[in-house]
């Protein structure tokens, strides 16, 4: 098994308050109503949100994949800090395991946040992935804080 990790940074003019509670917390409802051609839905399988919960997004219509199962690993509210590992799903294609997720929301100084997210993949055997497929996932969770933005340019009161 081969283990790669990426760091990721993304700048956003959304309180980290604000920020955890629509992209973390609220994500299965929240998400699939900004951006319903890339999510459809997400049900909860098992657990309550927090620790434990096992969950099946289905992507919408715009997406090259179809679902993902994942597991949350901690929740950490007072922090801002969610891990969560995908444990099934065509995204994981015939060569990953599973990948972990651990993303942090630290205040700006502008007063919107920074997300720090590290993902670990496992692969399976000697399997390799492809750099421009990393690169294609970093440029898919920009663009969704991206329509968060957006969503509360329109809906400042929201949340």
């Amino acid at each position: 098994m081969g283990v790669i990790t990426y760091d990721h940074e993304v700048i956003t003019s959304i309180p980290p308050a604000k920020l955890f509670k629509t992209f973390i917390v609220d994500f299965d409802n929240l998400i699939p109503n900004i951006l319903p051609q890339a999510f459809k839905s997400v049900e909860i399988l098992q657990g309550d949100g927090g620790a434990g919960t096992i969950k099946v997004t289905h992507f919408g219509e715009g997406s090259q994949y179809k679902s993902m199962k994942t597991h949350v690993d901690e929740l950490d509210e007072e922090n801002f800090v969610v891990k969560f590992t995908i444990i099934e799903g065509d995204v994981l294609e015939d060569v990953i395991e599973k990948i972990t997720f651990v993303i942090k929301i630290l205040p700006s100084a502008d007063g919107g946040s920074i997300t720090i997210t590290s993902s670990t993949y496992y692969t399976k055997g000697d399997a390799k992935i492809n750099e421009e497929d990393i690169m294609s996932r970093k440029d898919k969770a920009a663009g969704v804080f991206k329509a968060l933005e957006a969503y509360f340019d329109d809906n400042p009161d929201d949340y």
